[in-house]
């Protein structure tokens, strides 16, 4: 029997590079991202991605999520264990079939979202663990999403499907 698909834990980092932390809730903010995070859109950081001020913010920036499902295979099929945060997503879910979120609207907490794509492994993020992620988490490492309506996340908040 599936489970409620929810929000198990949050993290965020102050900046490109830096450790993620564990939150107890986050402040999703529309078109801007997560607040205290490297890629909110006052205080951009991230790694990837620059834009000035004046620009259009990129799409797939505000919000990132992984199945704890995927992290549970990666450790069983290729005994790689990542350590809290060390994936490098904003949410870990249960039950959220994360792929099938590509294009579509949905609920996390109180804030509405739409999934951008899928959130591969890069390089980057095989560097910066320095565990061989890419070809473990391909097709399964994530969703990158929009923020559409302000809204506070907690864990143990169900995602919803809006359409």
């Amino acid at each position: 029997m599936k489970g409620v698909e929810t929000v198990e834990r949050i993290f965020t980092a102050p900046e490109a590079e830096a450790e993620m932390n564990e939150r107890s809730e986050v402040k999703a903010v529309a078109r801007s991202g997560l607040r205290r995070d490297r890629y909110f859109s006052e205080i951009e950081t991230g790694t990837f991605v620059t834009w000035e001020p004046d620009e259009e913010r990129p799409a797939g920036y505000d919000l990132t999520l992984i199945e704890q499902e995927s992290i549970e295979a990666l450790e069983r099929e290729a005994d790689i264990k990542l350590a809290p945060g060390e994936h490098r997503r904003n949410i870990v879910t249960r039950d959220t079939a994360l792929n099938h979120l590509v294009g579509e609207r949905f609920r996390v907490g109180e804030a509405i979202c739409r999934g951008d794509r899928l959130c591969e492994p890069c390089g980057y993020l095989q560097h910066i663990t320095g565990k061989d992620v890419l070809d473990a988490l391909a097709h399964r490492g994530g969703l990158r999403a929009d923020i559409l309506e302000s809204g506070m996340i907690r864990p143990g908040d169900k995602i919803e499907p809006l359409e």
